[in-house]
Parts: structure tokens; sequence; C-alpha cells
């Protein structure tokens, strides 16, 4: 007996599988048969639709679902349908936040009265209530601006306290306040705290 080993000699007459012989490869051309490139053709459907846009399924249930939820959790404030309801919240803060205060949990600290006044008089008036405010360190605020009724535009002190609110960063956010605290007539916001 000699030193080779007998499984490396019949390893030896063993084809690999991925390498088929001469002999399949003939047997294969023979079935098939004789063989053409085809020309490509464009897509006429693709290239006369135009491409569907992605739709923001979830961004608009959430929006839906977050809509039935300020219309459902506070009956109290009237007006929400026809858009008179002020709301706003700062990025990067959480919603329970202005619930809470759409609900009157905070305790309000300082409050303002603006309607009946001039609109250039009422800003600066407002402007300097939020400094002072923030110097006394009060978080809670109410700002009552009217509903307009009188004017033909609507409110102006409205509109203005609403667009004020919304431009200073010391604001976290604010709600139209619940009905015994004004209603749509008035603003109940949220000061960040003094540093």
């Amino acid at each position: 007996m000699t030193g080779r080993n007998p499984l490396s000699k019949r390893a030896s007459r063993i084809k690999p599988a991925d390498q088929p012989s001469n002999d399949d490869r003939a047997l294969f051309r023979e079935a098939i048969g004789t063989v053409r490139e085809l020309a490509e053709q464009s897509d006429l459907l693709r290239l006369t639709r135009p491409a569907v846009l992605p739709e923001a399924r979830q961004s608009e249930a959430d929006e839906r679902h977050v809509l039935q939820e300020l219309l459902s959790l506070d009956e109290s404030i009237s007006g929400a349908a026809s858009g008179e309801v002020l709301s706003h919240l700062q990025d990067g803060y959480p919603p329970k936040l202005l619930r809470q205060l759409r609900r009157g949990q905070f305790v309000i600290e300082a409050e303002l009265d603006l309607h009946h006044l001039r609109l250039r008089q009422a800003r600066q008036i407002l402007v300097e209530f939020l400094a002072e405010c923030r110097r006394q360190r009060r978080r809670c605020i109410c700002i009552i601006h009217g509903k307009g009724h009188s004017s033909p535009d609507g409110s102006v002190i409205k509109a203005m306290t609403d667009k004020v609110l919304r431009q200073r960063s010391e604001v976290i956010g604010f709600t139209s306040a619940r009905a015994q605290d004004g209603g749509t007539g008035a603003v109940v916001a949220l000061l960040k705290a003094p540093t």
C-alpha cells in the first residue's frame, strides 16, 4: 500500500457542478434553437404618463387625528370650525403643553387687555407687557384682544396679537382661552422660564 490517499484520485475525476460539459452546452443550444437579439422598444405608457408622486398618507392621517383631538377635547372653545381659534406651539415642544394650556391647567399670572386700543398702541403695549412678564418671571399670561365683532375686517388687534406672539422667541405657545377666560376674544400664552 502506497502513501496516496484513495479519495484524492476519485476527487480529481469529478467535475464541478457549476461547469457544464461541452455535451451539455450542445444539448442546450439544440433545445433552444437559433437565438436573435430583440430590439429595445420604448415603453409608451411610461413615456406619456407622468410619474406618480408619493402621498404622505401618514402625515395626513396625523393631521386629521390632531384636528379631531383638538375639536373633541375642548368643547368649551367656540368657533373652532370657523377658524376663529388661535393656536401655536414652537417646534421642539410636546403638544401636551398646548393641550394643558387649552384646558386651563396653568395658573394665569398676568393679564393684559388690548381691545378698544389703536393698533400701533396695542402692539407697543403688548411688546412691553411680554418683556415685563419675563423680568417678573411670569410664565402663563392672558391677553385679551377682543373678537372684533364691531369691525368689518374682523379683529385687527387679534391678528396682530397672533403675529407678534408667533414671532417672539420667549413664547413657547399660545391658544385661545377657555370660555370662562374670554374664549376666542383672548389668548393664553406660555412663556419660557428666564435663564
